[in-house]
């Protein structure tokens, strides 16, 4: 692979590893014959992030023809080289990217004014392709925005605030910070931003839904929305269903995919009438009954699954991990705090 980047493009790029530096800690690289794909993942499997530049992105983009290479590597590596995103587009005139595969090094040579050189030799690890499996098209709530109006309206939620729930109806859209039920009886700050249909570029409902995500990824997100000026797009369907955000140029895209809170249907009679739901059931039973509902599936296979009469494939080749959701982990995490305060705390 060898690609150059010229311009105020550089900073694009740039930006786009900050977004998926708010997702994962790995960075996912693999060059294609449509672009070059940037790619993360959390560790919770809950979010996942795409960014795909076109050739024309690059002034120059070469991929060895009948290879295919995939590489992970840490992601603060590769933000250390971006690393004074004020002043790139003064001082970088382009950057180059090479890879070397025999002394597994993928090199970024930024070209800065009066002739300096800036040369980072960071090491990868190989990798499986990293692929989500999502269907925009097939979303029943679809919104478009400009980026200001989406900052504007998350910069009211404290930095701390880690869920927002949105809620939709024909005319109007809410923004309002998640509350468990344990907290809504006590003294917990209720906030709740209302948006008209009028305000969004494109605005179509046809389900009347409430779903919950992480705000950090979308905070990741407008970072590189706002520094670009593109639009971000919002697909959704019931709650438990994934939600995309998405941009899109001639010479880019970018598709996060994020986990949502599942409405478990044995509770919604309850919550309609705010009255304490039974206690949750312990971690093993929650995750053998209620997993299926629950798991957003990636699929990271490069080629189709095998059938029951084909041998079996090399784990690299083909495996398939899921996106896990937000619940899972809430509760995991309470069960090891629990156990903290238990037997290390006197």
């Amino acid at each position: 692979m060898d690609c150059v980047v010229t311009g105020g493009n550089v900073k694009v790029l740039a930006k786009a590893i900050q977004s998926l530096s708010r997702v994962g800690d790995e960075l996912y690289v693999e060059p294609e014959a449509d672009g070059l794909a940037l790619r993360s993942v959390n560790s919770s499997r809950s979010a996942y992030a795409c960014f795909l530049f076109s050739p024309l992105f690059f002034s120059r983009y070469t991929i060895p023809t009948g290879h295919s290479f995939r590489c992970k590597m840490a992601i603060k590596s590769v933000q250390a080289v971006f690393r004074s995103l004020a002043t790139l587009e003064k001082t970088v005139e382009k950057c180059h990217i090479k890879l070397d595969q025999q002394k597994s090094r993928l090199t970024f040579t930024l070209h800065c004014k009066h002739g300096l050189l800036k040369t980072h030799n960071l090491s990868f690890q190989d990798s499986e392709s990293l692929q989500a499996v999502f269907d925009k098209d097939s979303c029943a709530n679809v919104f478009r925005a400009q980026p200001r109006l989406l900052s504007d309206t998350v910069i009211h939620f404290p930095v701390s605030l880690e869920e927002v729930t949105v809620s939709v109806s024909d005319e109007r859209m809410w923004f309002r910070n998640h509350v468990e039920e344990e907290a809504e009886s006590s003294r917990a700050m209720l906030t709740e931003l209302c948006l008209a249909s009028d305000e969004f570029d494109h605005f179509a409902v046809q389900a009347h839904n409430s779903i919950t995500f992480c705000l950090k990824e979308l905070r990741g997100l407008l970072v590189f929305a706002e520094s670009t000026g593109l639009p971000i797009s919002m697909y959704f369907d019931e709650p438990g269903s994934p939600i995309i955000l998405s941009v899109t140029d001639n010479v880019l895209e970018g598709n996060f995919v994020l986990a949502t809170l599942s409405d478990d249907p044995s509770l919604q009679k309850h919550n309609t009438k705010r009255a304490c739901s039974p206690p949750p059931p312990p971690l093993d039973d929650f995750m053998n009954d209620d997993m299926d509902s629950y798991l957003i599936a990636m699929d990271t296979s490069i080629a189709p699954g095998p059938s029951a009469t084909d041998p079996p494939t090399p784990p690299l080749a083909n495996s398939t991990f899921f996106l896990w959701p937000m619940p899972i982990f809430k509760k995991f995490g309470q069960l090891m705090a629990d156990i903290y305060s238990r037997f290390f705390l006197f």
